[in-house]
């Protein structure tokens, strides 16, 4: 007995083990059903605005004067005064004498001519009085039946009598000129940009005593590419009546931020064979702030600015950062279910920084700002609001940051 039961039992209680296996099995609970959870993709957006009034072009270039002058003397002589303000960076007054030759010798000159002229008018009077006496004499012996000729009137020592005042006249105004020149001055308000002379000096018709320029009116040459030129109305050369448009200009001066405000005056009217170019010139009153206008910082000759220039109207169009522009033509937006949205857009104009769209997107549309390796539309979004297109605070991630953003994303549940 004790023989089977060695061999029947370990079957049987394996096969009851296996009952009560199955019958648990047929009799658990059923689990509550789940819906599968979606990831979403973490992304920032920003709400797209309308562009402003007018598209902004932007060029830069070099502030120059319009007025310079090479100032050299038109006489010869020893520099005997020389003005204070005659340095470099020297601020001098319209008529102001900046350098006096030594003027002697021409004044010399002066009283020689003078004396010269006073000789000639004498001679002519005397001349005119023997003219005249002729005339009485001739009359008295042939009465008043003959003409007399001008042999007998002395006419043509009288001509040249009346030459010899003419050019000692001249004389005179020549030597008055050379005295003039010896006090050299310039017709404008001005600095100095160089000086080449100092007292003693002995210097010559020729001779560079220095450089200065006028302050009233500074010109900066802007370049503008052909695909900028279709966005401002700029004026036709050699025409007086085109529109002028306004030009904000900056720079930074000694460490200082500075912005100033002028006006497109012209057109150079050619294309530059080299680069395709084409260079408008703007014009900035008194640059310096030195004759009256309000200057916080001054705008220094040489200085290297950005230029804003307001260009046609840009009405009815959206205006993006330039990293929301997907493959040239496309943007990613969130739809009001949080979902990915690719659309096509028509693209007016592209700038490094901005980009400006018609029919296409609508103002508090949500554009993700977010770099998306492998966009697919309908993809779960999580929102993240950071501005609106018009933002001037807007700040754009690096594409280190967009990739570490997009890694997060991906892993959030």
């Amino acid at each position: 007995m004790k023989k089977l039961l060695r061999y029947l039992l370990p079957p049987a209680l394996i096969i009851g083990a296996i009952a009560i296996v199955a019958f648990l099995v047929m009799n658990r609970p059923e689990p509550p059903e789940r819906e599968p959870e979606e990831a979403a993709m973490l992304v920032d957006v920003i709400e797209a605005g309308r562009a402003g009034e007018r598209f902004i072009v932007e060029a830069q270039g070099t502030v120059e004067p319009r007025t310079q002058t090479t100032i050299v003397p038109e006489v010869s002589g020893k520099v005997t005064r020389v003005h204070d303000a005659f340095v470099a960076g020297g601020f001098f007054r319209d008529g102001e004498v900046l350098i006096e030759v030594d003027p002697s010798d021409y004044e010399t000159a002066l009283k020689q001519a003078e004396a010269e002229l006073a000789a000639a008018r004498a001679s002519l009077s005397n001349e005119q009085s023997r003219s005249e006496q002729a005339r009485r004499d001739f009359e008295q012996l042939h009465g008043g039946d003959r003409e007399p000729s001008d042999l007998v009137l002395r006419i043509p020592q009288l001509r040249q009598a009346q030459a010899a005042v003419l050019a000692a006249e001249a004389a005179v105004a020549r030597a008055e000129r050379n005295l003039e020149r010896t006090r050299i001055s310039l017709p404008y308000d001005g600095m100095v940009r160089s000086r080449a002379v100092d007292l003693g000096q002995y210097v010559s018709p020729g001779t560079t005593l220095g450089v200065a320029f006028a302050v009233d009116v500074a010109e900066v040459r802007l370049s503008l590419s052909d695909r900028e030129l279709a966005f401002v109305n700029l004026p036709r050369p050699g025409r007086s009546d085109q529109p002028s448009p306004e030009v904000r200009f900056f720079a930074d001066v000694g460490g200082e931020r500075g912005s100033w405000r002028g006006e497109i005056v012209r057109t150079e009217g050619v294309v530059e064979q080299s680069t395709r170019l084409t260079y408008a010139v703007a014009r900035i009153e008194d640059p310096y702030g030195l004759l009256g206008a309000e200057r916080s910082v001054p705008l220094p000759m040489g200085s290297y600015v950005q230029a804003e220039i307001d260009g046609r109207s840009a009405d009815g169009l959206i205006e993006l950062p330039r990293e929301t522009l997907r493959d040239g033509q496309r943007v990613f937006l969130a739809d009001s279910d949080d979902r990915l949205e690719i659309r096509d857009v028509d693209v007016v104009r592209t700038t490094a920084e901005r980009v400006y769209l018609a029919n296409s997107i609508e103002p508090g549309d949500r554009v993700i700002t977010t770099a998306i390796a492998a966009p697919i539309p309908g993809t779960r979004l999580n929102v993240r609001q950071t501005g609106t297109s018009g933002d001037p605070e807007l700040r754009i991630l690096p594409a280190d940051e967009e990739q570490e953003v997009a890694a997060q994303s991906e892993a959030a549940p």
